[in-house]
Parts: structure tokens; C-alpha cells; sequence
């Protein structure tokens, strides 16, 4: 292996390792202890070099979010293909949803609650664009005449809706399976009616 590679190879796998310890500073404490000095100290590297790869806490920020879309991308995508029918299909990616908000609340909050760098819509990162995807394609096929994009805006809007009041604490404990079945009915109602239900 050259020296260039293995600079690359070794600033890659740093690169991962401030995103990866980010992550896991901001579940265990929360973002406010996510600082550049504190991640410094924990890897064990100078701040200046935690500076060539992150311009500061809003660069740090933006790269787990991004990481964190990727994942919930490949999340949505197992549940949708693990399903039969397009209302399974559409209950098994309302509950890998809100179970990934419940799992992951920091890396969650970084997506979709904190100041990033992420640009949303047609311009957006291909993460973003392969975690839309799935959405559209589960949703889709209850659009109706609606426009696809926008029922699906629709219906990740009332998904995160859930997620974030169920976190705070501002729902009853123990409904979120009949929350999501409610929702799941409301989104159903807007197929055409000679629709297949099969994939």
C-alpha cells in the first residue's frame, strides 16, 4: 500500500471515528456535551486535527444527521420488503420509524430538530433522496390523485409528528401500536378505489 493510501485510509477511518464518538457522547449526555474539545479528548487527537476534517459543531452535527438518514434509509427499506402487501408494507415502515426516533433520540434530533448544513428536496444528498424514496414508495400507493410527493410529505409529517410527541412525553404511554394503526387507516383512505393491494 503507498503512503497516499494509507493517509487516506487512516484520515477516512478518523473521519469515522469523530462521527461515530459524536454519536455516542450526544445519546449518552446529550448534544450540549458534544464539543470539539471533548471529542478531542476522547479520540485522543489535537483539536486543530479534529478541525481538518469538521469545520466546528454544526459540521459534526450535519454528518451524523446524514449518517443517521442513511441508516433509517436501510431501516425503511427492510421493513417495506419484508411485507407482503402495501398495507403491511405501509405498518411495518410507521413502526421502523418510530421505533428508530425511540432508539437512536440524538441522532434523530440531529436529522430533523437540529441546525445542520443538510439541504432538503431535489438538491439534497443521495441519503437523504434513498430515505425519501422509501417513503414515497410505501406511501404511493395510497396517493390517490394527490400528488405522490406531497401525500408523501403528508404522511412523514404526521410519522414524525408521533415520534416527536411521543419522545417529549406530551402523548399517553403505551399507545403508540394504536396511534400508528389509526394513521396507517387515514393514509389508506386516500387509495383509488380498484387499487391492487398487492406488491
Amino acid at each position: 500500500m503507498s503512503v497516499q493510501n494509507r493517509r487516506e485510509r487512516e484520515r477516512a477511518e478518523r473521519h469515522r471515528l469523530i462521527i461515530d464518538t459524536a454519536r455516542e457522547l450526544a445519546e449518552t449526555e446529550g448534544w450540549d456535551a458534544v464539543t470539539v474539545r471533548k471529542l478531542a479528548d476522547r479520540i485522543e487527537y489535537s483539536q486543530p486535527v479534529l478541525y481538518s476534517h469538521f469545520a466546528g459543531k454544526r459540521a459534526i452535527v450535519t454528518a451524523v444527521a446524514e449518517d443517521g438518514i442513511t441508516e433509517l434509509a436501510v431501516r425503511l427499506r427492510s421493513a417495506r420488503t419484508s411485507a407482503t402487501t402495501d398495507s403491511e408494507a405501509l405498518a411495518a415502515v410507521a413502526r421502523a420509524y418510530s421505533e428508530f426516533a425511540t432508539e437512536r433520540p440524538a441522532v434523530y434530533d440531529a436529522m430533523f430538530a437540529m441546525s445542520t448544513d443538510l439541504q432538503f428536496g431535489p438538491d439534497a444528498p443521495q441519503p437523504l433522496r434513498d430515505a425519501f424514496a422509501e417513503l414515497v414508495t410505501v406511501l404511493g400507493p395510497f396517493a390517490g390523485d394527490d400528488d405522490v410527493e406531497s401525500f408523501t410529505e403528508t404522511g412523514w409529517s404526521a410519522l414524525h409528528g408521533l415520534a416527536t410527541l411521543e419522545r417529549g412525553e406530551r402523548l399517553r404511554p403505551g399507545l403508540r401500536e394504536a396511534r400508528l394503526a389509526i394513521l396507517c387507516r387515514l393514509l389508506e383512505r386516500a387509495r383509488v378505489p380498484d387499487s391492487s393491494q398487492h406488491r
